[in-house]
């Protein structure tokens, strides 16, 4: 068997993770292809017919055991979620963790923003479960551990964004909310949501279901439209009505479309390293973060199969 070198996160790195995890465990890895590398390396396996899930390596064991358990709850209520494999999981390669799903796609094709509004209504209608230990919802954790792994960032920018993280988390302390707390995915926006085989919504990514303020799943569309222009005006529009709630409207919202803008830099700061497009990208957003001019400017960016 193949060893796992020990160096940086990338797709062929993930690749040959995988192919351990696999073989260790008697699963095919046949016909593997990337589907996209971020917080996770995805692939394809057995004719698109499996979809692999491969994480960073700072054995995050009790958050990868958390997330095959809150899929296997959300498959048995009615919101529509894709579906981890009946298989004893997570599987584990040194500090790293492999997941397997079901696919419910031959291609790539996401949702509406009207179809992930749908979706949040239903699952921020559910209860917890009393089985599974639900973790509070941090909106900064995410950021933090992207920086930690931003090796493409120098080290000025990295203390430039640490210490504005530190700004942003004191004025989260005193934040008032608007809607009652509960279930929330956690990183809610269109690219979670996977057409299946017949054009139905599905939403996907579980590993940030948390419990929380449920205004933390609606700013990322209003950011998309408000501050990107990812989203129309028409988009947003019907986003909003068909949640019920506009979060423009919150106090809160410019606070935390802040705190999203340092995820989402530092979440593309990964692998940044690795892309020439990316690098680019990355000193774009970084250079509007410290001038404060328009976010306009940025790009949508995804590591996907066709790079």
């Amino acid at each position: 068997m193949a060893r796992v070198p020990n160096d940086s996160f990338d797709a062929e790195r993930a690749w040959l993770i995988l192919r351990e995890a696999c073989s260790t465990n008697h699963v095919c890895t046949s016909g593997g292809e990337l589907i996209r590398l971020g917080e996770n390396a995805v692939f394809w396996l057995s004719a698109r017919t499996v979809v692999a899930r491969v994480g960073r390596g700072d054995a995050r064991a009790a958050e990868a055991e958390r997330e095959i358990k809150v899929a296997r709850w959300l498959a048995g209520t009615s919101v529509p979620t894709v579906r981890p494999l009946e298989i004893a999981q997570p599987l584990r390669v040194g500090d790293h963790f492999v997941t397997l799903w079901e696919s419910v796609g031959d291609e790539i094709s996401y949702g509406t923003p009207a179809e992930l509004a749908s979706l949040l209504r239903q699952l921020h209608a559910l209860e917890p479960p009393a089985d599974v230990a639900m973790p509070r919802a941090d909106p900064f954790r995410r950021a933090h551990r992207f920086l930690a792994n931003a090796t493409a960032l120098a080290n000025e920018d990295k203390l430039f964004i640490g210490a504005l993280l530190d700004r942003l988390a004191n004025r989260y302390t005193r934040l008032a909310f608007a809607l009652r707390p509960g279930v929330v995915h956690g990183d809610a926006n269109v690219c979670n949501v996977f057409r299946d085989r017949r054009g139905r919504p599905v939403l996907g990514d579980l590993g940030t279901v948390a419990v929380g303020p449920r205004e933390l799943d609606l700013v990322p569309a209003a950011l998309y439209y408000d501050r990107l222009g990812w989203h129309s005006v028409g988009e947003y529009r019907e986003f909003a009505d068909s949640y019920g709630f506009d979060v423009l409207d919150w106090p809160g919202y410019d606070l935390m479309a802040d705190v999203l803008e340092v995820e989402m830099v530092t979440w593309l700061a990964q692998n940044a390293g690795q892309d020439e497009r990316a690098g680019q990208e990355l000193g774009n957003r970084v250079r509007t973060l410290r001038t404060g001019s328009s976010r306009a400017l940025w790009a949508p960016f995804l590591w996907h199969q066709d790079g």
